[in-house]
């Protein structure tokens, strides 16, 4: 029966919800203000309208954890201060601790609603409809009700609905989604497809495999001391943007930093690293001229790279960057593409396009392309009227603040470490350009989740740093996760502590020693106000502190500590 009643008088008390809580605090705050000014003259002192609005709340959930299952919180020892503050007369001492309370509540309900919202986009994320294939004909069906061993069709543009093995047809896969990879992939009957991947161009059929959903909840925690406050205040003036209120705090204890690679130490976009010339009739600019012709009208990402990194080189050299015109177009999904250019046949792709057409590629070629391959290029062949010509090499490109930014991570103590989906070529090349020991390649978002989770379970504090949805749940269980704001996809952003507004890491080493000094500032804080009541304290039992000086001394201790805090705001990190 009790129970019954608490149940009802727990309802009546989330009438109105959030909308009713901001309300009651705007007009609590107000009552406080004019309780320490004065301006009205009332019976009654002004800051029992807080003490009505917030704390009664208070009280009220107090009684009903205790009764229903005799939870023992902060609610409850907060009434007790309420009720004692009243007793004894220190109504505005009441009212404050009673909005402060409930501003706390509201903003820590505000943080999670954030975080429920991050998931449901992660949600709706997952395909919601399949391609069945029956002996009947096609059937659309709910992507939950796929079972293991059905045979699915996957049409371009459209989203993997589960796990499975290609079982017929050719494509290429954009997995940014759970790899992080700036590149498609080619895939051909035998190659596995995971849920959640796009596919680009090229009709397939699959089998489905497996279906597998994985969520990371992490917990969230609040804190606003005025260090903090003024940290963050500086770190926003560098172009973060700090979503927890304790992240800063975490950060400053972090042992390593984990990288994503694509879109973070890289810029995300694969572009033309490298032209070789192998036919003696052309030079390395024609190579070039005629593959980005032909490239022209694909559709791959690579072709669309291949155009637009020839026509930034050659308006930055001031030359013309119109392309010639491409004729008898033909886009080969799993291969390549090919048209008439000037009236050369042109060929450009994949060594499997060249031996389709029987173009045999030259030792020269081979190695060239052996050596592009080992720094993580993805090489494109070209063959003209029949003959290999020369091979083009595009990949990401490294963001020319990166090595310097984990230089100075180094030096702060911060260990710099590659989780990438790419693969091992490509993680080991950037890696050794920036320096970076310790590299894991071919990173799914699980694998992601289990590093961090295994250097956690060595007792180390782990930062991570990333852009894409595959980063989410890592960046979710990190002790602090650092989302890119700009080339980061919403997801990332909602998932992360952090967020790099304007993308520029080289801002990164600031906020890890901003997030340091802000811990010593608090530590200072804490020793001298701790100090300075233990002084008071024996003062006032001597009687030499009498009650208008402890007043002064007090408040004299918070100008002080608000002083040492508001240094932050302009601190700055020595180079």
């Amino acid at each position: 029966m009790m129970k019954k009643a608490m149940k009802k008088l727990e309802a009546l008390l989330e009438l109105g919800g959030m909308k009713k809580d901001i309300i009651f605090l705007v007009i609590s705050g107000i009552a406080l203000v004019l309780s320490i000014l004065k301006v009205i003259a009332l019976p009654f002192d002004m800051a029992w309208v807080a003490i009505i609005l917030c704390g009664i709340q208070i009280i009220l959930e107090a009684i009903i954890g205790l009764v229903t299952e005799f939870d023992i919180k902060a609610d409850v020892l907060v009434s007790l201060a309420l009720i004692a503050s009243v007793f004894i007369g220190e109504d505005f001492a009441a009212g404050e601790v009673a909005f402060i309370m409930q501003l706390g509540g509201l903003l820590e309900e505000l943080t999670v609603a954030r975080a429920r919202a991050g998931i449901e986009k992660l949600v709706h994320l997952t395909p919601q409809t399949a391609r069945l294939i029956q002996a009947d004909g096609e059937k659309i069906i709910a992507a939950q009700d796929v079972k293991v061993g059905d045979l699915l069709r996957v049409l371009p543009g459209e989203t993997v609905p589960v796990d499975g093995v290609i079982t017929s047809g050719q494509t290429s896969v954009n997995q940014a989604v759970m790899t992080g990879e700036s590149l498609p992939v080619d895939k051909t009957a035998g190659d596995e497809v995971a849920s959640g991947t796009v596919n680009q161009f090229g009709v397939f059929e699959m089998k489905a495999v497996t279906i597998l959903v994985v969520f990371c909840p992490c917990a969230m925690v609040l804190a606003t001391p005025t260090a903090i406050m003024a940290a963050i205040g500086n770190a926003t003036k560098h172009g973060f943007l700090v979503r927890q209120g304790d992240a800063l705090e975490r950060l400053a204890s972090v042992d390593k930093i984990t990288f994503d690679k694509t879109g973070t130490l890289t810029y995300g976009t694969p572009q033309v690293t490298a032209v070789e010339s192998l036919d003696e009739t052309f030079v390395k600019e024609e190579i070039y001229r005629l593959t980005a012709a032909v490239e022209q009208m694909s559709e791959h990402p690579l072709g669309k790279a291949m155009v637009r990194s020839y026509k930034a080189e050659q308006k930055k050299a001031g030359r013309e960057a119109a392309l010639p015109q491409v004729e008898a177009f033909e886009m080969l999904p799993g291969r390549g593409v090919y048209g008439i250019v000037e009236g050369k046949k042109v060929l450009a792709g994949n060594e499997k396009l060249l031996a389709e057409q029987e173009i045999s590629i030259t030792t020269e070629g081979e190695q060239l392309a052996a050596t592009y391959s080992e720094q993580g290029c993805t090489v494109i062949y070209t063959a003209v009227d029949g003959k290999f010509a020369g091979i083009t090499g595009l990949s990401d490109t490294i963001r020319k603040e990166s090595k310097a930014m984990l230089g100075q991570l180094k030096k702060l103590g911060v260990e710099p470490v590659l989780l990438t989906g790419d693969h091992e070529n490509a993680a080991s090349t950037i890696a050794g350009q920036l320096q970076i020991s310790k590299v894991y390649a071919n990173c799914l978002p699980e694998d992601k989740l289990n590093h961090i989770r295994e250097y956690q379970a060595r007792g180390e504090k782990i930062c991570m740093i990333g852009d894409g949805i595959n980063d989410a749940p890592a960046l979710k269980c990190a002790n602090v996760g650092i989302a890119m704001g700009v080339v980061g996809s919403d997801i990332a952003v909602d998932a992360a502590d952090i967020a790099l507004v304007d993308d520029e890491v080289k801002e990164i080493p600031h906020l890890v020693a901003l997030a340091k000094r802000m811990m010593i500032t608090i530590k200072c804080n804490l020793s001298f106000s701790m100090g300075l009541n233990f002084v008071a304290i024996v003062l006032a039992i001597t009687g030499i502190l009498n009650p208008v000086v402890g007043a002064l001394v007090h408040n004299a201790g918070s100008v002080l500590v608000i002083i040492n805090s508001a240094f932050l705001l302009k601190w700055k990190m020595r180079k």
